[in-house]
């Protein structure tokens, strides 16, 4: 499957931008790159944001959210851990009901933030999709230095951990 066959699939059941809150937009969109949100490294726009689910193998339950944003910071290389500590408290505390990160989302999102800043993958933030929308997404995902067997691994430990999440019972293929 291309990674334009899969946006298409995605775009299907995923929310539309204008149906993000304000303070989701304020964190996770690159659009808001002043104090105090610049802190927050590896933002990305909502095609980038749908483009990393896809290349990390993750659905949109919020422990996938969790993962692909933690990853995608943590692949900037530049996030700190006092930003990514605040970051995660906004998202457990202060997002809306459907967008808030319970306790093992949020245990997900610092691992994946670790994950991404071990990872020896491409900035994710930086990444102009578009040239690869033609390429099945393993193509993609090795152009980008997107690294399986790290993935995997950690999978089948969030798996371990959260044995009656579904969300974390996925893997890669």
């Amino acid at each position: 499957m291309t990674l334009a066959m899969a946006l298409k699939q995605l775009e299907a059941i995923g929310n539309a931008a204008s149906e993000v809150p304000f303070i989701v937009q304020m964190m996770e969109n690159p659009s808001f790159d002043f104090p105090p949100f610049s802190m927050f490294k590896g933002r990305v726009s909502l095609l980038q944001h749908d483009c990393i689910h896809l290349l990390l193998g993750r659905g949109t339950t919020l422990v996938d959210e969790a993962f692909t944003i933690g990853f995608t910071m943590g692949s900037s290389k530049s996030m700190s851990t006092t930003a990514s500590k605040i970051f995660a408290y906004v998202a457990e505390h202060w997002y809306p009901k459907a967008y808030r990160f319970p306790d093992y989302a949020r245990e997900v999102y610092t691992n994946a933030v670790h994950l991404g800043m071990v990872s020896r993958c491409h900035s994710l933030d930086e990444v102009d999709f578009e040239p690869y929308f033609h390429q099945p997404l393993g193509e993609v995902r090795v152009a980008l230095g997107l690294e399986l067997n790290l993935l995997k691994s950690y999978y089948a430990v969030e798996a371990m951990r959260n044995p009656d999440l579904g969300s974390s019972q996925r893997l890669l293929s």
